[in-house]
């Protein structure tokens, strides 16, 4: 049972209302259509958005078809109120650190969680211009509001008028799916799209789900005051990610007061007189316990219902819509890219998703979706960035790597600012400096991956990393720290030796 509220303008106050009036379609005149267009894009998520614009931009005549709100999770229900809820619990956090640092509040002081979520909405409603249906349409996009359909090969429906295209672009994103719990349909439970309508801070927050979401949404509601437990599966937390990255994750939630319990899918839940009841009984290490209110946090599903795909000899099946390398659909002239039909759901892969796609359709690019490097970031404190594989990925593709680790407790930025908990870890292929993979656990980790990524991309090295000067004190110098590590396995016992004998004969000349 879903709270399934009209997210996400709910309380209807002055913010969500200049949100409605920027991304919602109620007041939305369509515009009559043109006879034939270059590229028509079926939702107005990050990559639909920046497909229309990017191909408008070209010079294409774009239609744009969004159902209900454009921009997608992202601005909605996604990345931009979460973390400006994270933001929020991150200020709570440095309050209730503040005497570690001689600063002392003598007053007192209180979380005032209507203030913080009113926020919330505010900084989303000041974002949506950014992807109105004015702007587009000022870029030169003729932006439908309505549920379109694939209306044959050659054409998309929508309202009852029919948008002709000579390419179109599937963007249609994914949305929270209820996994398959116990009770789930009988108790009243909150997903990233009713979670940021809420005005009071829950006494009792249970979390469902250990994967960044929910990770990053239990400390939160942690910090921000909430008894909070979180369920991790069998897989335990953050199962993609380095083991020791997800261990000091794991150490911080503890710390800071989230509860964590195994179970995943073995929960039952169940409406109880006081709250929301919940209990695994799986195992020797069986519990229960109650929460006033219930985040379900885990299980993605492509939107692809109602889309008229099979007209138009679209294949698709539980993970999305079928593409190849290109992002080509089983229709010649039909692409697809974001969440509707990748496994990295993630706004900035959606973004460059949709670069690819638009190359491809408009202009017969052969742009490959498996030579992009994508990196991602989980937003906790300290945050956890990875990009490429990670060591026991490597070992079962069979690709022999060396791996260097800097812990951040010896990089002297992190010690000051007293977060040096987490580490940069780095796998380059075994005897060169290629970098394959790395983790970054620290404050900014999501920032300062960008520099592993760009090296990846430029085919830089590690040693070229530790050839780049970077500004003391910082908490990128951890990067080249980790060059570093790498640059003295090249100092063999040969190499050392004929240096020594180098340098002696200097001596004995002078």
């Amino acid at each position: 049972m879903s709270e399934s509220l009209p997210p996400p303008l709910l309380p209807w106050d002055e913010h969500n209302q200049r949100l409605a009036a920027h991304v919602g379609g109620e007041h939305w005149r369509n515009p009559v259509p043109a006879s034939r267009y270059n590229l028509v894009v079926l939702g107005g998520g990050p990559a639909g958005l920046v497909a229309a614009a990017g191909a408008a931009g070209l010079g294409a005549k774009v239609a744009l078809v969004e159902k209900q709100w454009l921009g997608g999770d992202c601005l909605n229900v996604g990345c931009v109120p979460s973390k400006a809820l994270i933001r929020a619990a991150r200020a709570v956090a440095a309050v209730r650190k503040a005497s570690a640092y001689g600063v002392l509040l003598p007053g007192g002081w209180s979380v005032d969680f209507g203030a913080i979520m009113e926020r919330v909405r505010r900084v989303r409603a000041d974002l949506s211009p950014h992807d109105s249906a004015r702007r587009f349409t000022e870029l030169g996009v003729d932006v439908f509001f309505g549920s379109g359909r694939f209306a044959g090969g050659d054409k998309i429906e929508v309202n009852g008028e029919s948008l002709r295209f000579a390419k179109a672009v599937i963007a249609t994103g994914a949305r929270a799916a209820a996994p398959p719990i116990r009770g789930l349909n009988e108790v009243p439970y909150l997903t990233n799209e009713s979670l940021f309508s809420l005005t009071e801070l829950p006494r009792r927050l249970g979390v469902i789900g250990a994967g960044p979401i929910g990770c990053e949404m239990a400390q939160c509601f942690a910090r921000l005051g909430s008894e909070v437990t979180l369920v991790e599966s069998t897989r335990g937390l953050l199962p993609r990610e380095d083991r020791d990255a997800s261990a000091v994750i794991r150490s911080v939630l503890l710390r800071e007061g989230v509860q964590i319990r195994g179970g995943g899918k073995d929960v039952v839940v169940s409406q109880t007189g006081r709250g929301i009841g919940m209990r695994c009984e799986t195992g020797s290490a069986g519990w229960r316990g109650e929460v006033d209110r219930l985040l379900v946090a885990v299980g993605r599903a492509p939107n692809v219902e109602g889309l008229g795909l099979e007209s138009a000899g679209i294949e698709f099946g539980p993970e999305g819509v079928k593409v190849d390398d290109f992002l080509r659909t089983t229709h010649p002239r039909v692409f697809a890219c974001g969440d509707v039909c990748s496994a990295f759901q993630f706004t900035h892969v959606a973004d460059f998703m949709a670069r690819l796609a638009l190359r491809n359709a408009l202009f017969g690019g052969r742009a490959r979706l498996s030579r992009l490097i994508i990196p991602w970031c989980t937003y906790t404190s300290p945050e956890l960035a990875r990009v490429g594989m990670i060591e026991s990925e490597a070992r079962e593709r069979g690709v022999a790597v060396d791996t260097f680790t800097q812990e951040l407790n010896r990089v002297d930025r992190a010690y000051v600012d007293g977060e040096d908990e987490g580490f940069v870890r780095v796998h380059v292929r075994k005897g060169s400096d290629r970098v394959v993979g790395a983790t970054v656990v620290s404050s900014h980790a999501g920032d300062l991956i960008g520099e592993i990524v760009v090296a990846m991309n430029a085919g830089a090295g590690l040693g070229g990393l530790s050839a780049a000067i970077h500004p003391y004190p910082t908490v990128a110098e951890a990067i080249r720290k980790t060059g570093d590590l790498y640059q003295r396995t090249r100092l063999t016992p040969l190499v050392r030796s004929l240096m020594g004998r180098w340098l002696a004969w200097g001596r004995s000349t002078r």
